[in-house]
């Protein structure tokens, strides 16, 4: 045995019983395995935050676009592509020098996907989803993001109905910048609202 051959690393119990389920459903023909990479590829390259990042460069680059995001985020967004399930309509909120915006679903885990790509874990847990509106300055603080007193900060509760994108201040020193480094600085928790830029 040479010191280069390498055993595959053992799966976890999650993994196992994933591989087990899927083992069956391919085996009874009731799962595609081919149509699956294509899903999980599509999560991988074509949803995801950078969607959003590119949605949120383009209004800090072209004040028409921002214009247009701003007055119909759904349009102003399908312009750039992202359009579909879970982001059949799409309402923009600006975070200015005195306000703060941040986005939470309430009643279980409505979210962006075209825009953001999947959620994250902590945005569907129930404390981040009551605090946010009890207590939100709390909430962020202990996320890592300090508001100051004089900034007002406005919760937006996602539904089936509408989902909510944040386009983040844009930050200083980044007028030199191109549109596709712009986007490179924005991040999910920005477009969510628990971090400012």
């Amino acid at each position: 045995m040479t010191a280069d051959h390498h055993h595959p690393a053992e799966l976890a119990p999650i993994e196992a019983r994933v591989a087990a389920i899927e083992s069956v459903l391919v085996e009874k023909g009731i799962l595609d395995i081919d149509a699956l990479d294509q899903i999980v590829q599509n999560f991988e390259d074509s949803l995801g935050p950078m969607n959003g990042a590119r949605v949120v460069a383009r209004a800090w680059s072209d004040s028409a676009y921002k214009e247009r995001l701003l007055a119909d985020g759904t349009a102003a967004i399908a312009e750039l592509g992202f359009e579909g399930l879970q982001g059949e309509y799409m309402v923009v909120v600006e975070n200015t020098p005195k306000v703060h915006n941040l986005v939470v679903c309430t009643l279980c885990s409505c979210y962006p996907w075209p825009t953001l790509g999947l959620p994250p874990k902590w945005y569907k847990a129930a404390p981040y989803r009551t605090r946010a509106v009890r207590e939100p300055r709390k909430l962020l603080a202990e996320m890592g993001t300090d508001i100051p007193a004089d900034v007002e900060i406005r919760v937006w509760d996602s539904s089936a109905e509408a989902r909510y994108l944040v386009l983040p201040m844009r930050p200083d020193g980044t007028d030199d910048m191109s549109e596709e480094q712009l986007a490179g600085i924005v991040t999910r928790d920005s477009m969510i609202g628990v971090q400012r830029l």
